[in-house]
This record gives C-alpha cells, structure tokens and sequence, in this order.
C-alpha cells in the first residue's frame, strides 16, 4: 500500500466513529449529514497536517477539490446522492494516489457484500432488529453511505496494518 501506516493510525481513531456513524445515518435515516461530512474534513484538515509531509498534504487537498466537482457533476445528474457525493469528496484527501486501484476493488468488493446484507436483512426476518429504518422502504434506493463508511474504515485499518 502506498499509504503510509504511521499516517493511517492518525487518521483512524478520528476517522472511524464518522464513518460508523455515516453507516448508521444512512441505514436508518437515508442520509449523510453535511455535520458527519464536515467533521471528517475537519479532521483531515487538523490531523493531516500532522500526519502528512506538506506537499503530500497539498496534493490530497487537491483530489478533494476534484472528487467535489465530480461528485456535484454527478449529484446534479442525479447518478448520486448529494451526500454520497460530498462525503465521498471528504474522504478522498485519506487517500494516498497510489491506492486508487486498490481503494477501488475494495469499494467495489464492499458495495457486493453490503448490498447483498442489506437486502438479505431487509427481505428477512434480521429486519425486525431495526423495525423503523427508512431503508427497510427505499424501494430500489440503496443507502450508499454504508459502503463509502466501510470502505474508507476498512482502507485505513489496511492501512494501518500493511501500509508502507
């Protein structure tokens, strides 16, 4: 991984309750709050400073920016959500450039998985732990947010154990 482990050790204890919670909000409420997205990028904006080299920094502050237009591109297109869309831009700063591929086939692998739980939970009798979640009635709608959240949780715990 390209990612370096003492960065994502920084990063994770922050990082990991806004990404539980993006999962909760999203499964419960069919939303990502702009308080969950800004706070992960406060947190990239205090810790990253502490945990990336300068011109690292000022590179991941640019691939915010880009993941930004792409995402508004993409929310006013109505292909996304306006949340997944900027919290996908607040979490792309936790990623190093050389991870993208991989960062991508684990999005990909946590999408599966996390669609095919939710849908087996929601056509099961596992709904009735949590009986009042809009997601349970979203029709075709998938809460995206429970694996933008994983995935990112899951690239820094990587991270952290096998990053250079």
């Amino acid at each position: 991984m390209a990612l370096a482990s003492t960065a994502a050790l920084w990063f994770l204890p922050f990082v990991l309750p806004i990404c539980l919670y993006v999962c909760f909000t999203d499964l419960s409420q069919m939303r990502i709050t702009n308080q969950a997205v800004l706070a992960l990028a406060t947190v990239f904006l205090i810790v990253g400073l502490i945990a990336l080299p300068l011109p690292a920094y000022g590179m991941r502050l640019v691939q915010m920016l880009a993941v930004l237009v792409a995402g508004f591109a993409l929310a006013s297109a109505g292909a996304v959500g306006a949340g997944d869309a900027k919290f996908a831009a607040a979490a792309a700063p936790f990623v190093a450039p050389g991870d993208l591929r991989m960062l991508l086939a684990l999005f990909a692998a946590n999408l599966l998985a996390a669609f095919a739980t939710h849908r087996l939970a929601k056509f099961t009798p596992l709904r009735r732990i949590a009986p009042g979640w809009k997601s349970w009635e979203a029709g075709w709608k998938f809460p995206m947010g429970l694996s933008l959240g994983g995935t990112l949780a899951l690239y820094l715990v990587l991270g952290a154990a096998y990053g250079r």
